[in-house]
């Protein structure tokens, strides 16, 4: 070996010297997620947003983000707006994003009832052509992303909060056999994706969890192929299951032979958020992370977009929002983000939780909140709606008494929900 010369030795000090903050500048949420054992920790996104430079320079931030979803551009209504009609040009701009960065793309949704064109949902189609028509829109969707899909989401949301399945175009006209299908069509389109169940209120134990670990053994029932089950985690602040709650659950799922991932993640907060509910926040987010953590075949976490500036929540649930780990100025709130960081190293939740030092208060919500009436300890009434299972709203056939302990209140004129 020949002998350094000053150059190379000047070179391998200014190397010592920059080593160090070279592994600070790339730790972020998908590096602690990886050296946790994880496949990612990721964003979802749109295609409006990307036209952002500082916003898409923050997606583009691999230690932060090791996964994109496309929020929109892979439903129904985008891709086959038409039948037989197939356009691929905004789900192929994310795709691309993803390659390019490097990141896992989860591609989201084949087979939902909403974002649905007018031709499919009031086509009154007959059994046997529905099962064509969503055969054929799935085989074409798989085929054209075949190879860049870590998972697909096959079927999303197709259960009513006590666990029965949703009445959809596809379920009034099939049955509950239109789910089986759907995965052997994506199987078959490509072998090599990962595909999964995804739905809300599934993440503790309770009757819609239990009616996807239905799904679950339907679809196996069928001989059709199923990898996992995507638990979406839209919280609410305080009101998050704890860590041993959420880790039970999914052991149920991979007890079945599945994966499981969390997928739209967000932690919603009357706004302005309080600093009661941001030490609150920084401990459901902890929890929720620490719980994929322990249970090993939880393989990632996704947040709902990573900037409350493209949140879906102020549009829905009116007064609420701040859901998210950096702010609506593109700002990093820093009580999140290392929750979520320091959850990837931790096995336990923190004894303290941290505390701002803003002195911005809560406006008080106006929302409406109807109490059970005839509520005992030890009675759930057939026809009760569950614990965060939606109790009313426009066109809601439903129930509207919640489950004993929990109240409906009124987000807005289309959502309650039992809290």
């Amino acid at each position: 070996m020949a002998p350094l010369t000053g150059l190379s030795l000047f070179l391998v000090a200014v190397g010592a010297i920059a080593s160090p903050l070279q592994k600070r500048a790339i730790d972020g949420l998908n590096t602690r997620a990886v050296a946790a054992g994880k496949a990612y920790f990721g964003s979802a996104t749109d295609n409006g947003e990307l036209t952002d430079t500082a916003y898409a320079a923050g997606l583009n931030n691999t230690a932060d983000f090791g996964q994109i979803t496309p929020g929109n551009s892979m439903k129904w209504d985008s891709i086959e707006p038409s039948r037989g009609v197939f356009s691929y040009a905004k789900g192929d701009v994310i795709a691309n994003l993803a390659k390019a960065n490097g990141q896992k793309l989860r591609c989201h949704t084949l087979v939902w009832h909403s974002q649905l064109p007018s031709w499919v949902s009031n086509g009154n189609f007959d059994n046997a052509t529905l099962i064509e028509i969503m055969t054929n829109h799935i085989t074409n969707e798989v085929s054209h992303f075949k190879g860049q899909c870590y998972h697909w989401d096959v079927v999303n949301e197709a259960l009513n909060e006590d666990g029965t399945f949703r009445e959809s175009v596809f379920y009034k006209t099939v049955g509950p056999a239109y789910i089986p299908l759907a995965f052997a069509a994506a199987a078959a389109a490509d072998p090599a994706a990962k595909l999964y169940y995804n739905d809300y209120n599934i993440e503790s134990a309770g009757l819609k969890s239990t009616g996807a670990q239905n799904i679950v053994k339907l679809v196996q029932q069928y001989g059709a192929h199923i990898d996992g089950v995507g638990m979406q985690a839209h919280f609410i602040v305080g009101s998050t299951p704890s860590q041993a709650a959420q880790e039970a659950n999914m052991k149920a799922f991979v007890d079945l032979g599945m994966e499981v991932a969390i997928t739209e993640l967000d932690i919603r907060a009357t706004t302005p958020i309080s600093d009661a509910d941001v030490a609150k926040q920084v401990v459901d987010y902890g929890n929720t992370v620490r719980a994929c953590k322990a249970v090993e075949r939880c393989v990632g976490v996704t947040i709902w977009d990573w900037t409350d500036k493209y949140s879906w929540i102020p549009s829905v649930f009116s007064g609420q929002g701040s859901a998210l780990p950096w702010d609506g100025d593109l700002k990093k709130k820093d009580a999140v983000y290392s929750a979520i960081l320091s959850a990837w190293d931790s096995g336990t939740a923190p004894t303290t939780t941290p505390t701002r030092t803003s002195t911005a208060i809560a406006t008080p919500t106006t929302t409406t909140v109807t109490k059970s009436p005839g509520c005992t300890a030890t009675a759930a009434p057939k026809g009760t709606a569950m614990l965060w299972g939606q109790c009313g709203g426009m066109g809601w056939a439903g129930p509207t008494v919640c489950v004993c302990g929990a109240t409906c209140k009124k987000y807005n004129d289309w959502y309650s929900q039992c809290v």
